[in-house]
């Protein structure tokens, strides 16, 4: 049948997005103030009518990936880059949507620009007429007197951004998005120089978890990712130095990136030994950070904000959640526990990239997909969660071994994490009673379903020949 074919998940995936953009016109993120009439809040039935309307082309367009991710897995289908870029067009003009972020971006942006100590303040310091305050207006509660936890690139971007736009919103928000699409053509690139095909890119770049949140809600997550794998591919393919620089702008984005520079320490070092990759990589990539730091005018205050996103909890957060009930039972005040346990799910999440590097430099794990396992687990135990932090994990696991029922898994969390959120950036209960839905279903799925697989050995980075017979499938 057409529905169901390679051609017919392409235009119903496109419908969906196209559904979805225009719902979020009356449902979206938009601004409080600056927006002009197209986005401007609307409430009330228009309000609904909108939420209900993105809601069904969000449930359109996963079903749509779905489906064509099977028929790739049955090598049935092909034409991916025809597909992201008929499912990726409705969304370069949506206002804002599933997030509120980008206004802080170009809040951040307009702070660097006037001079305000951007890991001192929030955008609250921005008054009214001051540039880049519209923008500010329409921050979150939560970030509102929250100093910048990004690094000193994606500053230097958000300002270059205020400064050709003047602060409005509206065309500020676009130029970003344009940013966005840059990354997500990069992540294209590096995702194709792994060479696992049109899978590959099924499960990294045409996620709808990474439409929705990086296109829909130009989340710099995935420029860190698009720099990220950029420069471990560079790494895998022996040009090591640019790979460290690009890894070192990743991290410049947002800091975990930085366990990417682990890996590609790894890599060096199986080629050129053990000194070599501890020492240089890192080397790069702080000259890069220290240059950055310089150049943007911000200095070095991005060292000390890294922790201010885990004040604010998200459910998802699996220490957060755990610390909270844990201190509700043994403690008057439960917020030091929950602080404990916090850092001990940081502390697990350290020693468990640790493991995955070595067992990476031994040759029992390829090293991206060992990166991609470390970013996971970064992300399950983290003070703070977001949905869209998954793709930090998901575009390494996808390069290198999609096909892996690790890759189903990565597969069913997208598709039940993208509910979670509203286009408005709510997070009402309903939006985690779709989540746990979707999941139940794709549990069911897993249990009764497996892709074609093969081994997952060390292509990408294969050792010297003296201890080629070293390596094993991890």
């Amino acid at each position: 049948m057409w529905a169901v074919s390679g051609s017919g998940c392409r235009w119903l995936g496109a419908g969906g997005a196209l559904a979805v953009t225009l719902g979020g016109y009356a449902a979206g993120a938009l601004p409080v103030v600056g927006g002009g009439a197209l986005w401007a809040p609307r409430g009330g039935a228009a309000g609904t009518a909108g939420a209900v309307l993105a809601a069904l082309g969000l449930t359109l367009l996963v079903a749509a990936w779905w489906r064509y991710g099977v028929l790739l897995a049955r090598g049935a289908a092909g034409g991916v880059l025809g597909t992201l870029a008929a499912w990726a067009a409705p969304l370069l003009v949506a206002p804002p949507l599933h997030s509120a972020d980008v206004y802080s971006y170009i809040a951040q942006g307009a702070m660097v620009l006037e001079g305000h100590d951007v890991y001192g303040a929030g955008p609250s310091v921005l008054g009214p007429g001051q540039l880049g305050a519209d923008a500010a207006a329409s921050v979150g509660g939560n970030w509102t007197d929250t100093p910048a936890p990004y690094g000193p690139v994606f500053l230097l971007l958000a300002e270059a951004v205020v400064k050709l736009t003047g602060g409005a919103v509206v065309p500020a928000v676009l130029l970003l998005r344009l940013v966005a699409v840059g990354a997500l053509a990069l992540l294209v690139w590096a995702v194709r120089g792994f060479g696992k095909g049109d899978g590959a890119l099924w499960l990294a770049v045409l996620n709808p978890l990474l439409l929705v949140h990086v296109v829909g809600g130009t989340h710099n997550d995935g420029l860190m990712a698009g720099l990220m794998l950029a420069g471990v591919l560079l790494a895998v393919r022996g040009r090591w130095v640019l790979g460290s620089v690009l890894v070192g702008c990743a991290v410049m984005v947002k800091s975990p990136a930085a366990v990417a520079l682990l890996f590609v320490a790894v890599i060096v070092a199986r080629r050129g030994g053990l000194l070599k990759g501890l020492l240089l990589p890192p080397a790069v990539a702080g000259a890069v950070a220290a240059g950055a730091s310089l150049v943007s005018g911000t200095g070095f205050g991005w060292l000390g904000t890294q922790s201010v996103a885990g004040a604010i909890h998200t459910p998802l957060s699996l220490t957060s959640d755990l610390g909270l009930a844990l201190g509700e039972l043994v403690a008057d005040d439960p917020e030091p526990v929950k602080a404990v346990v916090q850092k001990l799910g940081l502390l697990a999440a350290v020693v468990i990239i640790a493991v995955l590097a070595w067992r990476a430099y031994r040759g029992r794990i390829d090293p991206v997909l060992g990166l991609g396992y470390g970013l996971l687990a970064l992300v399950a135990l983290s003070p703070m969660v977001q949905p869209w932090y998954l793709l930090w994990g998901t575009v390494a696991v996808a390069a290198v071994a999609w096909h892996s029922r690790a890759g189903q898994v990565l597969a069913v969390l997208s598709a039940a994490l993208v509910y979670e959120t509203q286009p408005s950036g709510s997070t009402p209960w309903y939006g985690f009673v779709a989540a746990v839905l979707v999941l139940a279903l794709g549990a069911v799925w897993l249990r009764r379903n497996r892709w074609p697989t093969t081994a997952v050995a060390c292509p990408a980075e294969p050792a010297p020949p003296a201890r080629r017979t070293a390596g094993t499938p991890g």
